[in-house]
């Protein structure tokens, strides 16, 4: 793999990643919001992420690079279907005649562990950029001498 295919490869995972995590922070932004435009409760927001053949440096490599090397991109957004969480509350302003209100099906601690993940997988990719970048360097020092 050349030096541009692994820098591109991991700059779609940098570029997925910090999808993933705006993602994230929407869904804990919206832990307690009961209305939304199109009537309910938040539902908790996913990315999907697929691999995509990754293009090369020349037409002999990127034939053989596109079977072997992928980078992610993010597909789609989706919601997640399961049932709001139901808790009891009667005063509150969206609460049903049981007392019941219709809260968001995000978990807290779910979305914490999702962005940690993120955030590693970030940093991952920001250490293989910098690793693709020092091997460069280092085969233009030995060239050079």
């Amino acid at each position: 793999m050349d030096l541009f295919t692994s820098l591109k490869v991991s700059a779609s995972g940098l570029t997925a990643q910090r999808t993933r995590m705006d993602v994230i922070s929407s869904n804990l932004a919206n832990v307690n919001t009961t209305r939304t435009p199109e009537g309910g409760p938040y539902k908790k927001k996913s990315p999907v992420f697929t691999a995509t053949p990754a293009g090369g440096f020349s037409d002999v490599l990127k034939s053989h690079i596109a079977n072997n090397t992928r980078e992610v991109k993010v597909t789609e957004i989706v919601e997640d279907n399961r049932e709001p969480r139901m808790v009891f509350d009667p005063s509150h302003p969206d609460a049903n005649s049981d007392g019941y209100v219709a809260m968001p099906n995000v978990n807290l601690m779910e979305e914490m562990v999702d962005m940690l993940s993120a955030t590693r997988a970030y940093e991952a990719n920001v250490t293989a950029i910098a690793n693709s970048k020092s091997m460069a360097q280092r085969a233009l020092d030995i060239g050079g001498r």
